[in-house]
């Protein structure tokens, strides 16, 4: 009995332990080099990739396949979503934000319940209902974008009239289930919306961090990238996969239009992939990327080595 009673505390000590571990290592991670993330993130233009995906979705109607055939669900589980939140959540929140926000609150207070609605929707419909269709249409604007060699590494590719018709079985998925890490990070950031005015748009670009840091997985991954290749890919250019995650988190908040968006910031990602890869893996800041122009200069990030 008594080292059962001993063991119990010592046990609760690890997992205390553990979480503040995991607490420091986010703080580290996030705040260490805050200040310049957000200058590189202001001066590269791969912020524009998200908006260029819109265009380039909306232009190719074959891609638009992956994202019809999960339109009902996602429909279903976003309006459950975001009418519960708002059901259960709204004035509770209001109620501790309207005393530090003052009359912002009632806005600040919807653009903190739509992102903890986004934050679910997204975790589910990633991890479950969104998965397979998302690599599809990653995949399938490579191909568009003659990028044929680089999807084989990943998946048997088809004689086909589109490139979605030309995707056969996938060899490789790089999508990670939701990680403990990122659950972590989004509670622990969470009370920064308590800060007046600005706390809640200092939440959402630390928030776009982590969400820029996943948009290229599947392009390592297809160029057989190691771990510490990808993780030096990163970490030097930190910035403009910000700058990428803040425009993608800011259009998958909106209502209605989320699932459209997450679709579209797929598409982005892929384009500006097969911008990467056809300057050599290098990218400069010359110039914006342009709606209709292919060059593979256009790659939003300015390339250090230079």
């Amino acid at each position: 009995m008594d080292s059962d009673s001993s063991s119990q505390p010592s046990k609760r000590s690890r997992v205390a332990d553990s979480v503040r571990n995991n607490a420091r290592e986010v703080l580290k991670e996030d705040y260490g080099k805050a200040k310049g993330v957000a200058l590189e993130a202001a001066k590269s233009r791969a912020w524009f990739y998200p908006i260029k995906g819109i265009f380039y979705f909306l232009s190719h109607r074959t891609l638009w396949k992956p994202f019809l055939s999960r339109l009902p669900q996602y429909i279903a589980l976003y309006g459950s979503v975001v009418a519960g939140m708002f059901t259960f959540t709204y004035l509770p929140q209001l109620g501790i934000l309207v005393f530090v926000n003052g009359p912002f609150a009632v806005v600040t207070t919807v653009f903190l319940v739509l992102n903890e609605s986004a934050t679910i929707v997204n975790m589910v419909s990633r991890n479950f209902l969104l998965r397979d269709t998302l690599l599809d249409t990653f995949d399938g604007t490579l191909l568009s974008r003659n990028k044929t060699e680089m999807v084989r590494e990943g998946r048997e590719v088809k004689s086909g009239s589109d490139p979605i018709t030309k995707l056969g079985k996938s060899l490789k998925s790089p999508f990670d289930r939701f990680s403990p890490k990122a659950i972590v990070r989004y509670f622990m950031y969470l009370p920064l919306n308590f800060i007046p005015v600005v706390g809640t748009g200092i939440f959402i670009f630390l928030q776009a961090r982590g969400r820029g840091q996943g948009v290229h997985d599947r392009f390592f991954q297809l160029k057989k990238w190691s771990s510490s290749q990808r993780s030096d890919w990163l970490e030097k250019h930190v910035g403009p996969y910000t700058a990428f995650g803040l425009v993608a988190t800011l259009l998958e908040m909106v209502p209605v239009a989320s699932m459209f968006f997450t679709y579209t910031n797929a598409v982005g990602a892929a384009l500006w992939a097969a911008d990467i890869d056809a300057n050599d893996e290098s990218m400069t800041d010359e110039k914006a990327p342009s709606f209709q122009g292919d060059s593979p200069h256009e790659t939003g990030v300015t390339d250090k080595t230079e």
